[in-house]
C-alpha cells in the first residue's frame, strides 16, 4: 500500500501503540519511586507523563498515585494522597492562574522526599502511614517515631491526620550515605527499613492536617501551618504572592537559593489559594492548587555583560553570564533577541536573571529577579547596557526599531558579502567556500550576485595558484570546479532564489509559506504591498514589512538575474510528492538533512521545520523518541516514517 493512503485508523494504530508503551513505563518508574528504587530523574519521568497526558489525558495511569511493597501492614490515609497538577514553565503557570484569579497566592515549597501521613486519635499519635497508592499504605509507626518531626504526644486533643513529606537533608547525605543517588532515593529506602534502622537520620516537615471530628483547628492555609507550629512541627516556609507574576519572580528568588541555603532538597512551589478547600484538595488530581516545577533546563545567574554580534546588517545582543548547568551543558551566553527585550525587561548588567534552555531551543533570559535580591553592593555596581549606534563596517548610524537594530546602508559592505554567502549557501553551491567568497570580494571581482556568473576560470585560478604556476599555463583544477559547480547551480525554486537574497529574517520555509499563500511568482512576490504579505499565515507586520522593504531594494537585481535568463526559476508541479510536507528530526544515515528537503522540493513537496496540522509525515529514525516533534506528531495523528521509509517514496 502507498504510504500517503494510510489512513485514520492506521493513525489510532500508531498513537495507541505509543500509549501503551507509555503506560508500562510510567507504572515501572513508578513503582521504583515509590520503593525508594527511581532509574530515572524526575525530569525524565514528567516528560513521560507530560507526553501521555498529551496524547490521552483521560488514562487512568494519570489518577492513580502509586504502589509500596508487600512488606508491612496496610492502612487507609485520613487525607487522601493524590498528585498534584503540575506546571513545568512560567507559560503553563500563567495558563492556570488565567483560570485561577485568586486575590493572593500562598506559595510553598514543594519537598522532594517521601510522603507521610500521621494519624492521631486524642493528641496520641497511632499509626503513620506512606503513601501507597494514594489511598492506602504502608504503616511505619516504629519508623516515624525516630525521625525528627514526629511528635508522640500533642498539646492539643486533636483526632486525625497531618500531612508532610519525609527528607533527608544535604549534610547528612553528603556525611552517611553518598552512595546513594540523591537525598530522596536514601530517604525512600531507609522510612521502609523493617529494622527502622536509619530513620534517625530523617526529618518530616508537614504542610497539611485534617480533624476528623469536631471544627477544624484553622480557618484557613495560613493558620493551618501556624496551628501545626504550635504544635512542635516542623513545616514548610510560607510565602504569600498578590499575583501571578509575582509568584514567577518569588520562584526565580527560590532557584537562587536553593543552591546553598536551602538545606534539603526541593523540586518546585506549591500554589494555593488562601481558603482551605478540603473537597478540591481530597480529589486524586486537586485542581485548585498546582505545582511549580523547577526544571533542568532552566538556572539563576548574574548578568556580567552584552556582546553585540553583526550578522549582515543586523546587530544581535548576546547575554554574557556567570556559567551555569542547564540539562548537563554548560551554558555561558544565551540571546536577548532585540533592544526591545532590554527594554521590556529593564535589564542591567549586573542582574540575576533567569536563564532557560528548551527542548531545542537556544538558551535566552527569561526574566530577571528583583532587585531587592541585590546587596548593596551589587546594587551599586549595576550598570546600563551600552547600545551601538554606528556601523562597524561604514560607520552609518544604525536604526534601533526595538525588534531589531541594523544598518540601513544598502551598499554596506558587510551586508554585500553576508548576502553573497547566504546565496551560494542557499543555492548550495558548495564548491565556492566562505574564504574564497570573501576573498573575491575583497578583490573587487565579485560586488553583487550576479558577478559570481560572470566569474571565468581565468579569473579564478589566481585564488588557487601562484604567479609562477600561472605563467607556466598550469591548469587549476580547483578554478575549474568552482566554475562548473557556480554554472551548475544557475536553476532554482522561486523560494531559494529570494531566501538566497539574505532579507532579514527571510528563509525558505517562509517564502513557501507565501508561495502556498498564492504569491507564486517573482513578480508577486515584489509587487505585494506589506498588508498582503501580513495576511499569510506566519507573517506578522513587522516581518512583513522587513521582507517588503527587502524585496524593493532587491528587485532590480532579481529581475535582472530572471530576465536575462542566468537564474532559471524552476516550475514544480506534478512531482511524486506535491501536496505533501516533512518535517525531519534526530540524525539521518544515508542522507544529510539539507539533501533530504531538497529531495522533498524538487518532487513538489515542502519542508516544514516543525510539526504543524495538516503535516504529511515526520521524518525519524528513532520512532519512539519522547522529543518534542515526535509527542506533537502523535498527539496531531500525523503519521511518523524512518528514513528507509522516506527514501522508498522515490522509487
Amino acid at each position: 500500500m502507498d504510504l500517503f493512503d494510510i489512513d485514520d485508523a492506521q493513525k489510532n494504530s500508531q498513537k495507541k501503540l505509543r500509549i501503551n508503551e507509555l503506560e508500562k513505563l510510567i507504572s515501572k518508574y513508578q513503582a521504583q519511586y515509590y520503593n525508594g528504587e527511581s532509574e530515572i530523574s524526575d525530569f525524565e519521568f514528567d516528560k513521560l507523563w507530560d507526553e501521555l497526558k498529551l496524547l490521552d489525558p483521560d488514562n487512568g495511569i494519570l489518577k492513580k498515585v502509586g504502589a509500596d511493597s508487600g512488606n508491612f501492614e496496610k492502612a487507609s490515609h485520613v487525607m487522601p494522597m493524590g498528585s498534584q497538577e503540575k506546571a513545568a514553565n512560567p507559560e503553563q503557570f500563567l495558563e492556570w492562574a488565567v483560570k485561577h484569579n485568586y486575590s493572593e497566592y500562598l506559595v510553598e515549597y514543594k519537598l522532594d522526599g517521601a510522603s507521610l501521613e500521621l494519624q492521631y486519635e486524642n493528641g496520641s499519635l497511632i499509626r503513620a502511614v506512606t503513601r501507597g497508592d494514594g489511598t492506602v499504605g504502608d504503616v511505619i509507626t516504629n519508623n516515624a517515631l525516630k525521625m525528627k518531626g514526629v511528635p508522640r504526644k500533642l498539646s492539643e486533643n486533636f483526632t486525625g491526620g497531618v500531612r508532610g513529606e519525609v527528607i533527608m537533608t544535604h549534610q547528612v547525605h553528603k556525611e552517611k550515605y553518598s552512595d546513594k543517588a540523591n537525598c530522596r532515593n536514601a530517604a525512600n529506602g531507609l522510612m521502609k527499613r523493617k529494622n527502622g534502622e536509619g530513620s534517625e537520620n530523617l526529618e518530616l516537615i508537614t504542610y497539611d492536617v485534617w480533624s476528623t471530628t469536631g471544627v477544624q483547628p484553622f480557618s484557613d492555609e495560613e493558620e493551618k501551618l501556624k496551628w501545626l507550629k504550635d504544635n512542635s512541627f516542623n513545616t514548610v516556609p510560607l510565602h504569600i504572592c498578590k499575583s501571578a507574576r509575582e509568584v514567577i519572580d518569588y520562584r526565580g528568588q527560590v532557584m537562587e537559593l536553593r543552591k546553598n541555603e536551602i538545606p534539603y532538597d526541593i523540586d518546585g512551589l506549591v500554589i494555593k489559594e488562601r481558603t482551605v478547600n478540603h473537597q478540591d484538595a481530597s480529589r486524586a488530581r486537586p485542581d485548585r492548587q498546582i505545582a511549580f516545577k523547577f526544571s533542568l533546563e532552566e538556572a539563576v545567574t548574574i548578568l556580567r555583560s552584552v556582546e553585540w554580534n553583526e550578522n549582515g546588517a543586523t546587530y544581535t545582543p548576546v547575554a554574557i553570564f556567570d556559567p551555569v548547568d542547564l540539562n548537563g551543558t554548560t551554558v555561558q551566553k544565551a540571546s536577548l533577541a532585540n533592544p526591545n527585550l532590554i527594554k521590556n525587561l529593564g535589564l542591567k548588567i549586573g542582574h540575576k536573571v533567569v536563564v532557560v534552555k528548551r527542548g531545542e531551543i537556544i538558551p535566552k533570559i527569561e526574566s530577571v529577579l528583583p532587585e531587592s535580591d541585590l546587596s548593596c553592593e551589587q546594587l551599586n555596581s549595576l550598570s546600563e547596557i551600552i547600545v551601538p549606534d554606528k556601523c562597524l563596517s561604514c560607520g552609518s548610524s544604525l536604526v534601533n526599531d526595538g525588534t531589531r537594530l541594523y544598518c540601513p546602508n544598502s551598499t554596506c559592505s558587510k551586508k554585500i558579502l553576508h548576502r553573497l554567502l547566504k546565496w551560494t549557501q542557499t543555492a548550495d553551491i558548495r564548491d565556492l567556500g566562505e574564504t574564497l567568497v570573501a576573498a573575491l570580494f575583497k578583490s573587487g571581482l565579485v560586488k553583487c550576485i550576479s558577478d559570481l556568473y560572470s566569474l571565468t576560470e581565468q579569473e579564478l585560478t589566481p585564488f588557487f595558484l601562484n604567479e609562477e604556476s600561472i605563467e607556466d599555463n598550469k591548469k587549476s583544477l580547483g578554478a575549474q570546479k568552482v566554475y562548473a559547480s557556480i554554472q551548475n547551480h544557475r536553476t532554482l525554486t522561486l523560494s531559494q532564489f529570494i531566501a538566497g537574497f539574505d532579507i532579514e529574517g527571510i528563509g525558505e520555509t517562509l517564502v513557501d509559506k507565501l508561495v502556498d499563500g498564492g504569491f507564486n511568482s517573482l513578480e508577486k512576490l515584489i509587487n505585494a504591498s506589506v498588508e498582503e504579505i501580513a495576511s499569510v499565515y506566519g507573517f506578522a507586520e513587522i516581518m512583513a514589512a522587513s521582507f517588503v522593504q527587502g524585496m524593493r531594494e532587491c528587485k532590480d537585481e532579481m529581475n535582472s538575474l530572471v530576465q536575462s535568463g542566468t537564474i532559471i526559476l524552476k516550475q514544480i508541479s506534478g512531482g511524486k510528492l506535491e501536496g505533501k510536507s516533512f518535517c525531519f528530526t534526530g540524525e539521518l544515515h544515508t542522507i544529510k538533512r539539507a539533501d533530504a528537503e531538497k529531495l522533498v522540493k524538487e518532487n513538489g513537496g515542502s519542508a516544514k521545520s516543525s510539526v504543524v496540522k495538516g503535516l504529511t509525515y515526520l521524518v525519524t529514525n528513532d520512532k519512539t523518541s519522547g522529543s518534542s516533534k515526535n509527542v506533537k506528531a502523535a498527539s496531531l495523528g500525523i503519521p511518523v516514517i524512518n528514513e528507509e521509509e522516506f527514501l522508498a517514496l522515490f522509487k
